[in-house]
């Protein structure tokens, strides 16, 4: 076995000499020892691929051979040294040659000049033949790529063999058939007619014939085939071709922009987050993008199902895609409900510098084409709608008797369904969202608003005075800065609680100490100041009617007042109408409630459970699982027989169905058919009533108890508050007429076999200064008040329940068989006489219809209330509804059983029918011009800036709050006679072009470049004020203005503009920017407080959405309630902002400057003379 190489010395020494005289590079070296890695000067030679080095130039033999093939070299670093070698060091150049062969060390070498050095490097990366290797290994692959296709070639050469053999095969059978078929031929030959011998005059009449049937049956088909070209169902084919075809290109452009969303934005932040320092977590990334990679990933399938039904052109079949799909669109329900959370996560994530840096990067892709990462996540909102409008373009071109009408007709219904289902939870979600953001807001934190089931309804600026000092106020301090900023309250009303707060000089919320957060069970709203008050009258006539006051009485500590003052007779009406609803639905949710905790979710009474009506779909109607502010399944689609049902239903009224029925009642009913049915509910209760729902109504849960003693002192005591309007003051049976008693409609009754027994009479109290009833009825003992109390007072809410017996000594009941209802009667009966009453055995009998009656009126009356106080526009545009509901208003006051509190509200009612003259401090348009007519114009450089903007906010509100709810409904702007169907929409998109204009003219009317610089900053501080003022419409007027062609080019003047001023236009363009559907303002106004003006467009925008992708009623002929909701959910954020004046003096000088129509120049003539200003550079 050889156990060394062998080693040609006689042929190294030649190609050592060789190297020495021929060689590619020679010179001295200095090369590092591996032992004592000391520094040796070294002459090296360089030949071909191997490497010399010896002792000297004239050594015969090489000190040491090194071959290159294969190795590397490069520049090598200094190595590091002392401080005194740093300067010998720094003349010297190193470089380093590593093998490619394993084992082998490399080799340090260097040289006193850089050049040499770089010569010595380039030669010996040559002499490495590494290009040779590289291209021989490219070589190799192609050469096994050519050996594969070779085999490939022989295996299909091998298949094709065998086709041709059977081919053959084939061929030899077929001859074999054509022989026996000629001969079969032969046999039969006898048996045809000889044509040879036929005339030949016939044979060219059969020539003829033959040609003219050719003829004729080619003209038939030409006629078929253009008949059929023109006929309608080709035309509906054609349609649905084109569709289809769009749909494609929908889908591609989808799955392109989930594309970009995942590959340019979503992996590219996984991984920053899994930096050494990264600029976001994990955790954030999933909640921005949720689970866009799924849905990517499921559109891509489907995405390729249809390119391949379409290479099957006109064969299109697409149901099945659908069957497919529609399973998983589920995911959807993740993205969507959760994308307001990812907006916010993505809005603070933002705050961190690195991250928007990144994030910036990652948008100035040329794929992403300007877009922003807030766009790519809203694509897929819109992606189930868009199915749902091409799905039904789809079927209106798909005749009835296609075979993929039922399948494509079921998938739409699916995709709806889901809809609404995604619907429903966003809704469900942003209502928990808003009270999280309010809680948030405040410093104090409030743990009521974690409750799920607190609905918020309206916010607001009030005014809270000092109720001990409220009749010593003046008009000048009322009117003065130190009680609009002492008493300024931001106030917020829920479901079940209403919360007052101060705002800090930050911003920040504070809640008051005491009464800052208002447990609504517990107050009584008195609207009105009673007229036999001499303190009421003579604050009324201070504040103008205008203060309210919430009479809270605790359970646990003492009872106070809360006197609140609104800015307008309109934001009054609001407010009490909405406090009113919502302590009438918490009392009538209270209805069957055993005990009632503060901080505890409503429960549903029992006889509302127990009525499948509100919670079954039926034929006449479908629910949604999302719950209204009544707990009861919010309605999705119904009849309209069952929407007003609803409305007159006795058991509860739940204010989001009573705001969504009065804003859109018009679009499938009428105002006469509304008032008819409360007409009936009020004449005949038991015949417009259903059946189920009175039997309901005196449902009890409670058994009888019999035999049970009023000493039983081992009952627990009761604690239940009914639903019923409040208690009712009578004047007591004493011998002190200065004590008054509160009859309770909380009141428990013994229990007796049969029901009540009310025949016992009314006994009078030994007690000293005090009254006792009948031991079966419970009392309230009153506050002393002084003097008789009037009937028409409404007394607060009673806080404890007593039960006194004939000798005086209290015991406490637990149980009692009789309904609330029945309490009801009770407490009505003895409200009708001034002693307390006797009712005999044929008395009883009535209760049940008198507490029906009561009941129905109640409801009428809060209807009329709610329609009358926040939907006044109604009657001031159509007189007939007027006079209608004014008759019956005046048919209740005749009704002798009428209570007090019922003559009162009805009262209330008819005088604010009677109001003909609106608001003297709502100033209109039309006033405004006539008093710009009298006086001397002014020009723009002598008005203020802050003057500007005041009567620019001014004039775009009163403009804003001209617009009727009504013209928001059927996108009448939309129409061709819109300037008929929605006339002041379309005064208020003149007057916002208007208003463009007029800025745009008065910059281009200055000559000179500092002028027009000066005009531009003094508009940009215009609009800054705007901001500040919440007149994001003006804001949006002056910076379109600025953003005009004409103004946009002249580059020299925005030379000359300040940076600053440049900063905050870009910020201010921001704001009020359409990126994302206005998804910065959207924020803006969520966070804002009104007096507000938005921009209109926004909710337009809106409205024509929900306008074409849903319709308005079902196949069934069902009215489609949830887009109702959706479009009322829209009108009441813009009468939100509309109600809410602004406390802005008019100011006649600079209005009539801004009204000025002869200032205004057109698009034309401002182009024109910016053309002039500064002309186009020649190309």
């Amino acid at each position: 076995m050889q156990k060394s190489v062998r080693y040609n010395e006689g042929h190294a020494l030649f190609l050592s000499a060789v190297a020495r005289k021929e060689g590619t590079k020679r010179g001295y070296l200095s090369k590092k020892t591996a032992e004592n890695s000391r520094w040796h000067d070294k002459f090296f030679a360089l030949y071909q691929n191997i490497l010399f080095y010896s002792e000297n130039e004239q050594s015969a033999r090489p000190a040491g051979i090194y071959l290159l093939e294969g190795c590397t070299c490069e520049r090598s670093p200094a190595p590091k040294m002392s401080t005194a070698g740093k300067e010998a060091l720094e003349k010297q150049h190193y470089f380093l040659i590593v093998f490619g062969h394993d084992g082998q060390k490399p080799l340090e070498l260097r040289t006193e000049e850089e050049s040499e050095c770089d010569e010595w490097v380039e030669a010996i990366q040559q002499a490495s033949y590494s290009d040779i290797i590289i291209e021989r290994e490219v070589l190799m692959q192609k050469y096994i790529h050519l050996v594969q296709i070779v085999e490939t070639e022989k295996v299909a050469a091998n298949q094709l063999r065998t086709q041709l053999e059977d081919q053959d095969t084939e061929i030899e059978r077929l001859k074999a058939e054509i022989i026996a078929l000629n001969k079969t031929k032969e046999r039969m030959r006898p048996y045809h007619v000889n044509h040879e011998n036929e005339d030949p005059d016939i044979k060219k009449i059969k020539k003829v014939q033959s040609f003219m049937r050719g003829w004729l049956c080619r003209r038939k088909w030409k006629i078929i085939v253009q008949d059929y070209i023109c006929s309608p169902h080709a035309e509906s084919m054609r349609k649905r071709n084109q569709i289809v075809f769009n749909m494609v290109e929908a889908e591609t452009e989808y799955v392109h922009q989930l594309y970009i969303l995942v590959n340019f934005f979503l992996r590219p932040l996984r991984m920053a987050a899994s930096s050494k320092k990264p600029p976001i977590s994990h955790d954030d990334v999933s909640s921005i993008f949720l689970n866009s990679e799924t849905i990517m990933f499921l559109h891509e399938i489907f995405h390729q199902g249809l390119k391949a039904r379409i290479a099957n052109w006109p064969t299109l079949v697409l149901a099945d895609l659908f069957d497919i799909l529609l399973p998983m669109l589920n995911i959807y329900q993740e993205f969507v409900r959760n994308h307001q959370y990812s907006l916010q996560v993505l809005a603070n994530c933002k705050q961190n510098r690195d991250f928007d840096k990144l994030l910036k990067q990652y948008e100035s892709n040329a794929a992403c084409e300007g877009r922003m990462l807030e766009t790519f996540l809203t694509y897929p909102m819109f992606q189930i709608p868009r199915y749902i409008i091409t799905l039904h373009e789809l079927l209106a071109h798909t005749p009835h008797e296609h075979v993929e009408r039922k399948s494509l007709e079921f998938a739409k219904s699916k995709l709806e369904n889901l809809s609404r289902v995604m619907h429903d939870e966003v809704s469900d979600t942003e209502n928990i969202r808003k009270n999280l953001a309010i809680e948030r807001m405040i410093v104090e934190g409030c743990d009521i608003l974690l409750d799920t089931s607190q609905t918020f309804v309206r916010q607001g600026s009030l005014i809270q005075l000092p109720s001990v000092e409220r009749g010593k106020l003046s008009k000048v301090r009322l009117g003065s800065l130190s009680l609009k900023k002492e008493g300024e309250r931001q106030c917020f009303l829920f479901t079940k609680h209403f919360l007052v707060c101060t705002r800090s000089s930050g911003g920040k919320l504070h809640l008051l100490k005491q009464g800052g957060v208002l447990s609504l069970i517990d107050c009584t709203l008195i609207e009105e100041p009673d007229a036999s008050d001499e303190e009421s009258k003579a604050s009324g006539q201070v504040f103008g009617q205008l203060d309210f006051k919430l009479v809270v009485e605790p359970s646990d500590t003492p009872s106070f007042t809360v006197v609140l003052l609104a800015p307008s007779r309109q934001e009054k009406a609001a407010w009490t109408s909405d406090i009113s609803q919502c302590i009438d639905n918490i009392r009538c949710n209270g209805l069957m409630t055993s005990v009632f905790e503060e901080n505890s979710k409503v429960t549903v009474p029992h006889m509302i459970k127990s009525d499948v009506r509100l919670h079954k779909d039926d034929v006449d109607i479908c629910f949604s699982k999302t719950l209204n502010s009544c707990k009861v399944p919010q309605i999705r689609y119904a009849s309209v027989e069952r929407l007003l049902e609803r409305l007159t239903d006795l058991r509860f009224l739940s204010i989001d169905f009573l705001n969504t029925f009065l804003h859109t009642y018009r679009i499938f009913t009428t105002a006469t058919v509304v008032m008819d049915k409360l007409a009936d509910i009020y004449k005949k209760p038991f015949s417009s009533i259903p059946i189920r729902s009175l039997e309901l109504f005196f449902a009890t849960n409670q058994n009888n108890r019999g035999g049970e003693h009023i000493n039983d002192k081992t009952t627990p005591r009761l604690c239940r508050k009914f639903s019923s309007p409040p208690p009712l003051s009578i004047q007591s049976r004493t011998s002190s007429p200065v004590q008054t008693r509160k009859l309770s409609l909380h009141s428990p009754i013994t229990a007796r076999v049969g029901g009540l027994d009310l025949t016992s009479p009314f006994s009078n109290s030994s007690a000293p200064g005090g009254t006792s009833l009948s031991p079966y009825i419970c009392v309230l003992e009153s506050a002393n008040e002084a003097g008789d109390m009037s009937p028409s007072r409404s007394p607060s809410t009673p806080r404890h329940l007593r039960y006194r017996q004939p000798g005086g000594n209290t015991v406490c009941n637990s149980r009692c068989s009789v309904s609330p209802a029945s309490a009801f009667a009770i407490a009505t009966a003895a409200a009708g006489h001034g002693s307390p009453p006797v009712f005999t055995n044929s008395e009883r009998t009535c209760d049940k219809e008198f507490i029906i009656r009561r009941a129905a009126t109640n409801r009428v009356l809060n209807v009329l209330r709610h329609w009358v106080s926040k939907h006044s526009q109604d009657f001031e545009m159509n007189g007939e509804l007027k006079m209608s509901v004014i008759c019956l208003l005046e048919e209740v006051l005749r009704d002798p059983d009428l209570l007090p509190q019922e003559r009162k509200a009805t009262a209330n009612i008819l005088s604010a029918l009677s109001q003909d003259e609106q608001d003297d401090a709502q100033l209109r348009i039309e006033d405004i011009l006539q008093m710009a007519d009298c006086l001397k114009a002014e020009c723009f450089e002598s008005l203020p800036a802050m003057e500007l903007a005041e009567q620019f906010t001014l004039l775009d509100h009163i403009v804003f709050r001209s617009i009727p709810y009504e013209s928001f409904l059927g996108q009448g702007w939309m129409k061709v006679d819109k300037t008929e169907r929605t006339p002041y929409i379309m005064k208020t998109t003149q007057h916002f072009n208007d208003m463009s204009n007029l800025v745009a003219s008065q910059i281009m009317t200055h000559t000179d470049v500092g002028s027009r610089a000066n005009s531009i900053e003094k508009w940009v501080a215009v609009a800054d004020i705007c901001r500040c003022l919440n007149n994001y419409n003006g804001v949006l007027e002056i910076t379109s203005a600025l953003n005009r062609s004409a103004i946009y080019r002249l580059k020299k003047t925005w030379a000359k503009v300040s940076k600053q001023t440049k900063a905050l236009m870009d910020k201010l363009q921001k704001t009020v920017s359409s990126e994302g559907r206005f998804k910065n303002l959207r924020e803006t106004l969520k966070n804002c407080n009104p007096p507000c003006v938005p921009y209109l467009g926004m909710y337009l925008t809106d409205l024509a959405f929900i306008e074409e992708g849903t319709p308005n009623f079902t196949e069934e002929g069902l009215v489609n309630f949830s887009k109702m909701r959706m479009i009322s959910h829209i009108i009441r954020e813009i009468r939100q902002f509309q109600q809410t004046p602004y406390r802005i003096e008019h100011q006649a000088k600079v209005t009539q400057y801004l009204l000025d129509k002869t200032l205004i120049m057109d698009e034309e003539t401002l182009y024109d003379l910016s053309l002039k200003i500064e002309p186009r550079l020649p190309a």
